[in-house]
């Protein structure tokens, strides 16, 4: 018989039998509670009502700088581009010091090397983006591959996407021994990189598939669940981050571990950013209120950010040409 939802937070070991065929998987993960839609949607507009003022926002907006992932992403990469954004990562803004570092900084495994030395000694972590991404089309062999070569070059942090067509076609243990298979590379040879998965909600059709996807990563041992590759849309939406965020709640009450979250792709402002603080504060609580476990994945937020600070800080908003272009 397969655990019920309810049994396995009162008997966090039931997650041993639940994984152990693809029928009593399926079963459980459509055993989770259904997601109440319009619930889900009112809530999230709701908390984005709420503002942040005066000494708290000023402390809100260098806690973002200091969740954001810094990424670049694109075929026309070059190793200019990283150097340059491995320098903003480590001081977002050459005029002030006070300004912190950001989390990380996220790129192709080829430039994983390059931004290891860049930043070396400053504490902004190298995240590589692994697993046939943004496709996740490749086989296994392949995808183990790819996430080798990022940990050997020394990358923190991994970025895999899961297979969205075995998801999507009620594969699940597949699934689950794939995000596993990963894993284990994140750990090989001594190495303990963070393992990011990314569900790409904007192609799992219900906030029940994205419930079911975050249950299912956490159960392969997921270090942080992550919305999005950024390259489609809907990419991250307060809605999905809330789901996802009540099943890293519903995952430390039924295991005692705690489980990160990163939104990703679409945050471009600092109201953006706000509200999505305001999000894992209502939801999930002080303790997720920290880089280590809740990132921003982002490009173009930073500049906001810096803009919205030099303006609480000497009252004059400077234009675009007070920061630089990624």
């Amino acid at each position: 018989m397969t655990p019920s939802p309810a049994s396995v937070v009162a008997d966090p070991a039931g997650l041993a039998d639940v994984t152990r065929s693809d029928a009593a998987l399926r079963r459980f993960l459509h055993g989770l509670p259904g997601v109440d839609q319009v619930g889900a949607d009112a809530r999230a507009a709701a908390l984005s009502t709420r503002s942040i003022k005066t000494t708290a926002k000023a402390f809100a907006i260098d806690l973002a700088v200091r969740m954001i992932d810094l990424t670049t992403l694109e075929g026309a990469d070059t190793p200019g581009k990283v150097r340059s954004l491995c320098a903003k990562a480590r001081r977002p803004d050459p005029h002030d010091a006070s300004v912190p570092a950001t989390a990380a900084v996220c790129v192709y495994n080829d430039l994983v090397g390059l931004a290891k030395a860049e930043l070396g000694g400053s504490g902004v972590k190298v995240a590589a983006v692994s697993t046939a991404f943004p496709s996740g089309r490749a086989s296994l062999a392949v995808k183990l591959a790819d996430t080798r070569d990022a940990v050997t070059q020394g990358a923190d942090e991994i970025d895999m996407v899961i297979d969205r067509g075995a998801f999507l076609s009620g594969r699940y243990l597949e699934v689950l021994e794939e995000i596993a298979a990963v894993k284990q590379v994140c750990s090989e040879g001594g190495a303990d990189a963070h393992l990011k998965v990314i569900l790409e909600t904007g192609e799992l059709a219900t906030y029940d598939n994205v419930r079911r996807a975050s249950w299912l990563a956490m159960m392969a041992g997921a270090d942080f669940i992550k919305t999005s590759t950024g390259k489609i849309s809907p990419a991250a939406t307060l809605p999905v981050t809330l789901v996802m965020l009540e099943a890293c709640r519903d995952w430390r009450d039924a295991t005692g571990a705690m489980v990160g979250m990163k939104p990703a792709g679409g945050i471009r402002t600092t109201k953006d950013a706000m509200r999505y603080l305001v999000l894992v504060n209502e939801t999930v609580g002080t303790d997720w209120l920290t880089p280590d476990w809740f990132r921003l994945g982002a490009s173009s937020l930073l500049n906001d950010l810096l803009l919205q600070r030099q303006r609480m800080s000497t009252g004059r908003y400077s234009g675009p040409d007070y920061v630089t272009v990624d």
